[in-house]
């Protein structure tokens, strides 16, 4: 019954910005991690932003270009996208592992948005 609902995927033209959004069904405190992951082909999921025992971590192609923020009060998270490159379309997921031992201990995705940056 956790949930993790992501929205703000669209289209976007290259160097411009878009900002994803996570809504979540319980406390972000009950993550021990929790950020988003791009799936790449062979529906891999990679790292793109993550908040780890509280410390953001990033991955280098995106270090210095985007942003992951929360609002603790809203279980939200987000994800503010600038100077996009043009890399076609990819789904774009909100996932974290719980930190509650035998209440929510397991991994969690939401159902993804669509990210598009082209010309």
């Amino acid at each position: 019954q956790v949930q993790l609902v992501e929205s703000g995927g669209g289209l976007a033209q290259p160097g411009g910005s878009l900002t994803l959004s996570c809504a979540a069904s319980e406390s972000l405190a009950s993550f021990k991690t929790i950020g988003w992951y791009r799936q790449v082909p062979g529906n891999q999921r990679v790292s793109v932003a993550r908040i780890f025992r509280g410390s953001p971590s990033y991955a280098d192609p995106v270090m210095g270009r985007f942003t992951i923020s929360r609002d603790g009060a809203k279980n939200m998270l987000y994800l503010q996208m600038n100077n996009l490159k043009p890399e076609g379309t990819d789904g774009s997921y909100c996932g974290g592992r719980g930190q509650q031992v035998g209440v929510m201990d397991d991994t969690y995705w939401g159902q993804g948005t669509r990210v598009t940056v082209s010309a």
